[in-house]
């Protein structure tokens, strides 16, 4: 779908006449990385999952691109699907892009995984880490590559001259004071071992969002939602309850 000059590649799936989960992948993942959590409530909600703009099948946009421009062209395409006051998932970017959009937009229930929400001082190199770490991940070996593919392009180096400027348009962009206008029952998942985005991060976020819990999973990394996937199912199920 056509937003902001930028076609979206999506999957909208499930019971379309019920709640809306929306799904939003970490900086150079796609679809596929979030499509395990969807699959699990798709037999009692509607289930949309994208591509953000540069990732996946889904082309970089043509200008740099900050969070509100994506959190604004979720919007768009949220309301030409029909959907008002959804339930988000984010992971990481995803994350945070989902925190900008519940400071300005009706969500229903907000999900963090290991989301930044302040100016992130980590160097690129920390790219490597991540990578490197996320091999270790019993999920993630199932997946055929999808880590390197995908985790991997997140290397500064790699990106694109576009994406590139929007990264560092990304990690420089503190929404810390923004977070006190989100309303909805909110939870945040993270690992204990988190190097791209500390525990001491989700200590703080818990503090900033009125409506606000936190679930640890003590030794886990910036993938903790892959790491322990079935014990997330069971927390997000139960926090998302029968909601319908």
């Amino acid at each position: 779908m056509l937003i902001k000059n930028v076609d979206i590649n999506y999957l909208d799936y499930g019971q379309k006449n019920s709640q809306a989960i929306v799904l939003l992948h970490g900086w150079g993942q796609n679809i596929q990385m979030m499509q395990g959590i969807g699959n699990h409530f798709k037999d009692t909600h509607r289930i949309i999952i994208l591509d953000l703009p540069g990732f996946g099948k889904s082309p970089e946009p043509n200008t740099v691109w900050t969070i509100d421009d994506y959190a604004d062209a979720l919007k768009e395409l949220l309301d030409k699907l029909g959907v008002d006051n959804p339930i988000i998932i984010g992971h990481s970017f995803g994350g945070k892009i989902g925190l900008l959009y519940a400071t300005k937009y009706a969500v229903y229930k907000l999900v963090c995984l290991a989301s930044p929400f302040k100016k992130n001082i980590a160097k690129p190199s920390l790219k490597t880490k991540i990578l490197k770490n996320a091999k270790k991940i019993p999920g993630l070996n199932k997946l055929e590559g999808l880590a390197k593919k995908h985790i991997g392009s997140t290397d500064y180096k790699k990106a694109s001259e576009m994406m590139r400027k929007i990264m560092v348009e990304h990690v420089n962009y503190d929404i810390s004071d923004k977070l006190s206008q989100i309303k909805c029952p909110t939870l945040l998942i993270w690992g204990t071992l988190d190097k791209a985005v500390s525990i001491e991060d989700a200590y703080e976020l818990e503090k900033l969002i009125a409506n606000c819990g936190l679930v640890t999973y003590e030794g886990c990394s910036h993938y903790a939602y892959l790491e322990r996937f079935d014990q997330t199912i069971r927390v997000l199920k139960s926090f998302i309850g029968d909601d319908k």
